[in-house]
């Protein structure tokens, strides 16, 4: 029997998703706000579904802080994720940014929980009644992981994934799937089940990125207190970046990526660029108890290829960062500013505000900041190498399981995903040797030669554009194919003043430096005011947590909370 129309499909999965809702947590169709309304972040505050109790459960805790509400029964687990199943219905009715809806089961959860606690006088670990949300790929056992592909749909995994049995023993309520594209081999969370993730602060204007679009949209709405993305070519970082909170990619290995639906056949993403499991949330402290979760998880028990053991986060032997350290040998922490890929020119506004950042940490006399050119240090080579494994699987099994049910491709993929012919066993081989012989070469050029502790560029070469506008992926590609952790860290917005400067006299560097340019025409100009704007903090290989305290220390100079002493 030939498989059902996609459209026959979408309308079941949308019927059951409806299904999964509670009437009174919605919003009324008439009330709904019109498309040409831009801004629904105060909506949740604004339309009555949440009581005063709910909205600040929702709204002003840190996990930590709602951790520990909720282990002083300031809260009970139940009233904690009803607060967030509302919130995240809401959220869902003005972005699009929910798959599945286990609202019931979550509920059913967080009783368990108030139950051990009241029994025990424990809670159950660190996570306890805190409700987490997760990227569709992710296989719960007994639910789809369709990823935005019609013919995935009606097919409940059998098991969970590691990473969802490790937030369950740490206590978490897992009350919702996020929204992907079609494949999640786009930037923009864009299908033709859900439909298209819209960016709350912006739906018109400004992309809601991708492949994690949903969750990081879930996350700024705050209808989740943190989620879980992966990220194979920025797709942590990207969502992070255009939605104004934060996200980090550990190394790979660092996290167990085995149950994660693709679409794809097994293993064959070990042919490409391997895909990574990292956080977004709200707060930089929030990914670092994610972090510690994910530690205590002893995930390599589970999956050989984590490479990670106990205390590797907690008691790392590398220091958090050198700063105490070199501050007592009254040594500089010396940070390497990278400002462009070397392949496509950074827009005006990109330039600015790293200019301003730079000029920020400069002000303190315990940091150094040291120019790094991606040409001569090779980093200018990195996108192109990147490309070449994206393309090396060759993509026929992922077609034709769409095709499946007549299903189009979505206009981002349509001009961009065809059939290839898989590499050889000789050019994979060669590909891979290039990969070692550039890692090696980038790790003595950035880190050994210029002696750095930590690098800081842009997220992109262009500030948040439209819907599908998105251009290179070489600022977030680079550092999955080296192997290096980055975050994402919320620096300022774009200005009035920055979109009036020109690129005049700027040498066009070659394709995709020019459809970069394209988006600096005038009529995308006046968009882009206020939109956000980040940066990746970046550490050597195996550093996760010097990354991550670096981005601690960035925050604190942005907000001008560090002291003139480190």
């Amino acid at each position: 029997m030939s498989p059902a129309n996609w459209e026959t499909i979408r309308d079941r999965k949308l019927e059951e998703q409806r299904s999964q809702l509670r009437q009174d947590w919605l919003i009324p169709e008439s009330q709904l706000p019109s498309d040409n309304v831009s801004d629904v972040t105060d909506i949740p505050r604004t339309c009555g579904i949440l009581s005063s109790r709910d909205f600040k459960i929702t709204d002003s805790y840190d996990a930590r802080g709602l951790a520990e509400a909720i282990r002083a029964k300031i809260y009970t687990a139940v009233e904690v994720t009803t607060a967030f199943c509302k919130r995240a219905a809401i959220a869902n009715q003005l972005t699009s940014c929910l798959t599945e809806c286990l609202f019931d089961s979550a509920v059913a959860r967080a009783a368990f929980l108030d139950a051990h606690l009241d029994r025990t006088g424990q809670t159950l670990g660190p996570l306890h009644g805190l409700p987490i949300s997760v990227k569709d790929t992710f296989d719960i056992e007994g639910i789809d992981s369709s990823v935005g592909i019609s013919a995935l749909a009606f097919h409940p995994a059998q098991d969970s994934a590691p990473i969802i049995d490790t937030l369950l023993s740490a206590g978490a309520v897992i009350h919702c799937k996020t929204n992907v594209p079609q494949s999640m081999l786009a930037l923009d969370s864009v299908n033709n089940i859900f439909g298209r993730v819209l960016n709350p602060r912006n739906r018109r204007q400004w992309t809601a990125g991708g492949s994690s679009g949903g969750e990081a949209v879930l996350v700024a709405m705050k209808g989740s207190v943190m989620g879980v993305g992966t990220d194979v070519g920025g797709s942590i970082r990207i969502p992070a970046f255009v939605n104004g909170v934060v996200g980090f990619k550990p190394g790979k290995g660092r996290i167990s990526d085995k149950g994660l639906t693709t679409g794809q056949l097994p293993a064959a993403e070990n042919v490409g660029l391997e895909s990574c499991v990292g956080p977004i949330a709200r707060t930089i402290e929030d990914l670092g108890l994610f972090m510690e979760v994910v530690e205590h998880g002893r995930m390599w028990e589970v999956d050989p290829e984590v490479k990670a053991e106990e205390g590797w986060w907690t008691r790392s032997p590398d220091p958090a960062l050198p700063l105490r350290t070199k501050v007592q040998e009254e040594k500089p922490l010396r940070i390497g500013i990278l400002p462009s890929d070397g392949v496509t020119s950074p827009l005006p506004p990109v330039k600015s505000s790293l200019h301003r950042l730079t000029g920020l940490l400069q002000t303190h006399k315990d940091i150094q900041t040291v120019p790094l050119n991606p040409h001569t240090t090779a980093f200018s080579q990195c996108q192109s190498l990147s490309n070449k494994f994206f393309s090396a699987e060759g993509g026929a099994h992922l077609l034709s399981l769409i095709y499946s049910t007549s299903e189009p491709l979505i206009p981002w993929l349509s001009t961009r995903l065809r059939p290839k012919t898989p590499a050889t066993l000789t050019h994979f081989r060669a590909l891979l040797a290039q990969k070692s012989a550039l890692s090696t070469r980038l790790l003595r050029s950035i880190w050994v030669d210029h002696d750095i502790d930590l690098l800081i560029c842009p997220v992109a070469p262009h500030p948040v554009p439209p819907p599908d506008a998105w251009n290179a992926v070489g600022y977030t590609s680079a550092f999955v194919l080296l192997d290096w952790p980055a975050g994402v860290v919320q620096v300022g917005r774009v200005r009035r003043e920055d979109v009036r400067a020109e690129m005049e006299g700027e040498e066009v560097k070659g394709g995709w430096d020019r459809v970069n340019r394209g988006l600096w025409d005038e009529r995308f100009r006046e968009g882009y005011v206020g939109s956000w704007m980040a940066v990746q903090v970046v550490a050597p290989p195996g550093r996760e947590r010097r990354c991550w305290e670096g981005m601690k220390l960035l925050e604190r100079v942005v907000a001008g909370r560090e002291r003139a002493r480190l």
